[in-house]
Order: C-alpha cells, then sequence, then structure tokens
C-alpha cells in the first residue's frame, strides 16, 4: 500500500513585503519535494493575491525592531531606531532597499513567486470573511487563485496537513 502524498498548508495572515515571502520559499521548496501545497490568504494577506496591491507591497520600518542597518550597508547589526520609522519616505526607502537586495540575489517579485507556485500545482484560496469584509470579488484577485472558501472550508480542504500561520 502506497503511503499518502504529504500535504504542507500556509496561512497569509500580513500583507508586508517580508511577511510575503516566507510562506511562497517554503511552499517552493515543498512543491520541489513532492509535497501538495495549499496556501490560504485571510485578512491583510488578501494583499499579496489582490491585483491591485500584490506589485506595492511594503516594508514599513516602524514596528520592525528586528531591521538592522547592515540590511542598508552599515556594518554591524545595529537596529535601526524606531523613531526613524516616522521619518516621511522610511517606508519606501526601506521598501525599495529590499527589493533592490532581492532582486540582486535573482529573488522572484511576489507576483513571480505566486505565478510559480501556481504552475507548479499549488492551490490558492482567499478566506471568504475577509473578502466580504474588505468588498472583494474573485475577479480582484491574480490569476491562479482557485477560489473563495471559508476557513471551515479550508480546514476540511487541508485535512491530514501539516499547517503553518504566517
Amino acid at each position: 500500500m502506497a503511503e499518502p502524498n504529504r500535504k504542507i498548508a500556509f496561512i497569509c495572515s500580513k500583507g508586508n513585503l517580508d511577511m510575503a515571502y516566507p510562506a511562497l520559499v517554503m511552499g517552493w521548496a515543498a512543491l520541489g519535494n513532492g509535497i501538495d501545497v495549499t496556501i490560504f490568504f485571510t485578512f491583510w494577506g488578501l494583499d499579496l493575491i489582490n491585483k491591485a496591491r500584490v506589485d506595492h507591497l511594503e516594508i514599513p520600518p516602524i514596528g520592525n525592531a528586528s531591521m538592522k542597518m547592515n540590511m542598508m550597508g552599515i556594518p554591524g547589526y545595529i537596529g535601526i531606531p524606531q523613531i526613524a520609522g516616522i521619518i516621511p519616505g522610511m517606508t519606501p526607502f526601506a521598501t525599495a532597499l529590499m527589493k533592490s537586495k532581492m532582486k540582486a540575489l535573482g529573488v522572484p517579485t511576489v507576483r513571480e513567486y505566486l505565478q510559480m507556485l501556481v504552475d507548479g500545482g499549488a492551490k490558492l484560496y482567499a478566506c471568504k470573511m475577509s473578502v466580504d469584509m474588505f468588498g472583494l470579488k474573485q475577479e480582484d484577485f491574480v490569476e491562479g487563485v482557485e477560489g473563495i472558501v471559508s476557513a471551515g472550508d479550508f480546514m476540511d480542504m487541508t485535512e491530514g496537513a501539516q499547517i503553518i500561520f504566517i
């Protein structure tokens, strides 16, 4: 008797650029290892699949205590003072810096990663409650989002999967 295929499911609840990549990278790695991948986007995580938002995700430095100066080319691991986050232009600056570093490493954009995942067989779903709350529709999402489902439906679809909340 053959063993059932391994399954992993990610719940993406945040729409910041730095919170987009964990599920995308791990999902791609899982597909490469023959693991079934399902991703459920809820609350601000819907920005990752929203046609109008996916190419405009940002990384806000305020509230991000782990943001370090070495990311900006300054040696060492000195944290950026949180007060610096209120300086006008800091969010676009941090975002542009992260995007340029990712591009230099050859990391696909969020939109490209989503397409790679869909092409590789991953299943993408939007949370019905969040979609209703934000007044969105299926046509607001990037190609490849299979549908809008309730949390209960997601649980039924991912029975037996390892679930990771991001």
